[in-house]
């Protein structure tokens, strides 16, 4: 009997301490989440979150213009070859800059002997035709010839001479004198100015004028043109001399300014588009021709708000920015962007609708944060 009452109290406190010990195990497994449920995540208390107080700024609205680099069509030379032949070689590279006179090939052409054998006939009827009038002159001074036949040959003596001068003339042209031997010829540049485009190779066949690819175009980039496109629904608001600015994204930060010259007057009927034409001082050739720009043309002054474009969150089509609220929670809201553009070494963008004067926007870190929505 008293084995028996010892056995029932050990197993008496066995299952007391059994009970003590699944009791903590208990209410862990209460506190977890029902199946099926997650748990809510905790807002990042400012973890690498930085805000700054939004401001309304007073700003320009501006119409902005895709446009490119041209050189001066006026101030571009295309060098064609005067007269078949074989170019010998090349002097200058594209991107170089040549003097006015520099020669930009050599060419060998069996054409200056045609030229030569012409001018050689012509000399000789000019020493024929010079002698049978100094005969004529004393026939006709000893009344032998009469006065007509004298006239015929100073007709005949003065077209030999026209003849000469005409075949002295093209030899000139071709770049020979009329006393040299060689059948070589030097093509220079007309004009100073950088080499745009190369058309040829030394060895290459050229047949002169016939030939639609020149040997070498050269433009004078001291003046450029930035030529834009602008759609007729804008063309109200602009006048030839009005003031422009021109950015180049080859230079960032940099901003020039010129004046409208002109607009054209031929729609394109593809694009619906009129040509905007800017003329810019180009002294140290900074501008290169066919260089992406854009044209910026200053409008009415508007109201806006300025942040760093980091503060801005592109989710598809939409644009948003976290705001701070009087109770320090974070607030997803949408916003309507405007314009970027360099500010330093800081990209920063209008903000149209959407925030409001003095509050506080979240600048870096807006991606790692949950709204909150006054939850």
């Amino acid at each position: 009997m008293k084995d028996r009452m010892n056995t029932i109290m050990k197993r008496t406190e066995s299952l007391l301490l059994l009970a003590l010990v699944a009791m903590p195990l208990t209410a862990c497994k209460k506190s977890e989440p029902p199946s099926g449920a997650t748990a809510e995540p905790q807002q990042p208390a400012n973890a690498g979150v930085e805000t700054t107080v939004a401001h309304i700024q007073k700003g320009t609205d501006f119409l902005e213009l895709p446009a490119h680099v041209e050189a001066d069509p006026s101030r571009v030379v295309h060098i064609y070859p005067p007269l078949s032949g074989r170019i010998l070689g090349l002097r200058v590279l594209p991107g170089q800059e040549v003097g006015k006179g520099a020669v930009v090939a050599q060419l060998q052409s069996s054409d200056i002997a045609a030229a030569r054998s012409d001018f050689q006939k012509a000399r000789i009827e000019v020493l024929r035709a010079d002698q049978a009038l100094k005969r004529g002159q004393i026939l006709l001074d000893h009344e032998v010839l009469s006065q007509a036949d004298f006239y015929e040959l100073k007709a005949t003596d003065d077209a030999a001479h026209s003849e000469l001068d005409r075949s002295r003339q093209r030899i000139h042209e071709l770049g020979f004198s009329e006393d040299s031997s060689s059948d070589e010829v030097a093509l220079t540049s007309p004009i100073s100015g950088v080499v745009l485009d190369i058309g040829t190779a030394a060895g290459e066949m050229q047949r002169s004028l016939d030939n639609a690819t020149p040997i070498a175009t050269i433009a004078n980039i001291d003046s450029v043109w930035i030529v834009g496109d602008v759609f007729e629904r804008d063309l109200a608001t602009l006048k030839p001399g009005r003031e422009v600015q021109v950015l180049v994204p080859a230079y960032p930060g940099l901003t020039l300014t010129g004046h409208i010259a002109n607009i054209g007057d031929a729609l394109d009927p593809n694009t619906h588009t009129l040509k905007l034409r800017v003329v810019l001082p180009n002294p140290r050739h900074t501008l290169k021709a066919e260089m992406f720009a854009t044209i910026r043309i200053p409008g009415a002054a508007r109201n806006t708000v300025v942040l760093p474009s980091t503060a801005v969150i592109h989710e598809g089509e939409k644009t948003s920015v976290f705001v701070v609220s009087s109770s320090g929670k974070y607030e997803q809201r949408p916003v309507t962007v405007g314009r970027s553009f360099d500010s330093g070494p800081v990209k920063n963008i209008e903000i149209l609708t959407g925030i409001q004067d003095g509050e506080k926007v979240v600048t870096v870190g807006g991606a790692l944060l949950r709204p909150t929505n006054g939850e």
